[in-house]
């Protein structure tokens, strides 16, 4: 089951999202692209990992250039996560969203804890997850399992086995 967060994604953006979770690894930039977000590699002080701001007149995220490619990916799902659950908070701060690498901004827990959520979905969407746990593992998980799950979906072993945790919980 997919977070409650993908529910509160207006439609003609949720329309976009789905285009894009349909297979594997989620192509980020073109979905960025689509919702009308730049990204942008940044060279950022150690302990942030993502920001995301109006600059001018168009939505950027900036990822930390020094993290893991994995890590960068999970950053641009959480800042689009932002994007499309709390552009009001975004806009009422000069500085937009800024997270650390524990997807800390400041701002309420709530919002980072949506963030997160949505950024599973987005970069690891369940029904993928589901097909491909089925399909290539026999639905057991294993330390191979995930291993080989992370390295399709492009995402850190530490992301995906708590993806697969959730899912086994559900």
């Amino acid at each position: 089951m997919a977070s409650k967060e993908i529910a509160k994604i207006d439609q003609p953006e949720r329309s976009i999202l789905e285009r894009y979770v349909s297979e594997y690894p989620v192509k980020l930039g073109k979905l960025a692209k689509d919702l009308g977000v730049a990204i942008k590699v940044s060279s950022m002080p150690t302990g942030i990992s993502g920001q995301i701001a109006l600059e001018g007149n168009q939505y950027v995220i900036r990822v930390n250039r020094n993290e893991a490619r994995e890590r960068q990916r999970f950053t641009i799902g959480h800042e689009l996560a932002h994007f499309l659950l709390h552009r009001s908070i975004i806009d009422s701060s000069p500085e937009g969203i800024t997270d650390t690498v524990l997807y800390r901004s400041g701002k309420p827990e709530r919002i980072e804890y949506e963030a997160n959520r949505l950024a599973a979905d987005i970069v690891m969407p369940i029904s993928l997850v589901e097909k491909e746990l089925r399909e290539s593992f026999g639905g057991i998980v294993t330390e191979d399992t995930i291993e080989g799950l992370a390295s399709r979906f492009e995402v850190s072993k530490a992301a995906m086995e708590i993806k697969l945790s959730n899912l086994i919980e559900a």
